[in-house]
């Protein structure tokens, strides 16, 4: 499996949009390597987790090819994560596409706000190359030969949030993103049918600043206890790749200071552009 972490900062982008604090100051001097653009992962060149407001400006620096993209995986409706907008354009005169149909997999407010979002602009020609299909936590099916499972994400009360594994073969990736710590059941059901994950990539919106229990995102405490459930399950091993991302403005995310994390916790901080073979 090959993975591409596009974006790697939280809601507000690093720097943040509209911010004029001492982090968000000193990253913009520091210049474009420093930059975190929203949520999106290529996993294998055709599959999709989270489509971004940043995902066209992605495939223009990272030569990332959309034709290619048969599935989007969704994990909430929140705008960083989905921007639903661009849909309009996969199809008419705006695109020959190669795969026939995409297929956009998401919870029940993803595929409102799908709705809501290209329902003024949406032509027939595009609509019949789209696909969205309605799923929930605790759910397993199958991508082609990829293997698909889902659990709850401790984030919003309104919706379904959804946290992926997916399993290629004998290698595995699981997407822990804008979530808080997860519950218990989780680890059951993964364990239960057999995720084994050669890479986690852990929502550390926090930085240092342990979240608790509650919160609907992560600091690098809270990713230790979610990689010692991991390990008590059997999901991954000592071997297995922890990789931290999903970065605050208010955590300064710059290389300099991660890599003290790194080197503290031997996790691995990812940016923009990184790549992972598993």
């Amino acid at each position: 499996m090959k993975l591409k972490f596009l974006g790697t900062g939280a809601a507000e982008g690093v720097p943040a949009m509209f911010c004029n604090c001492e982090n968000c100051k000193n990253i913009r001097k520091l210049g474009e390597s420093e930059f975190r653009t929203r949520s999106q992962v290529i996993i294998d060149d055709f599959i999709s987790i989270d489509f971004p407001p940043e995902a066209y400006a992605h495939s223009l620096k990272y030569g990332v090819n959309y034709s290619l993209l048969k599935y989007v995986l969704v994990t909430h409706s929140h705008m960083d994560h989905f921007y639903a907008h661009d849909f309009i354009l996969r199809g008419y005169k705006y695109a020959e596409v190669q795969q026939p149909v995409l297929q956009i997999y998401g919870n029940s407010e993803v595929h409102k706000v799908f709705k809501e979002c290209t329902a003024r602009e949406m032509k027939p020609d595009v609509a019949q190359n789209l696909s969205f299909k309605e799923i929930a936590s605790y759910n397993s099916f199958k991508l082609d030969e990829y293997k698909i499972l889902t659990v709850p994400a401790q984030h919003s009360k309104s919706e379904d949030c959804l946290l992926y594994f997916i399993q290629h073969g004998n290698k595995g990736y699981l997407h822990f993103y804008d979530t808080g710590r997860v519950e218990e059941r989780a680890f059951e059901y993964l364990a239960a049918n057999g995720a084994k994950a050669s890479a986690v990539a852990f929502d550390c919106t926090f930085a240092e600043r342990t979240a608790g229990r509650i919160s609907r995102h992560m600091g690098i405490e809270d990713n230790l206890e979610m990689r010692n459930k991991l390990l008590k399950y059997g999901i991954i091993d000592g071997s297995a790749k922890i990789l931290i991302t999903h970065f605050s403005h208010n955590c300064n995310p710059t290389r300099v200071h991660l890599s003290e994390l790194e080197k503290k916790y031997c996790v691995t901080a990812v940016y923009d552009g990184f790549e992972a073979e598993l």
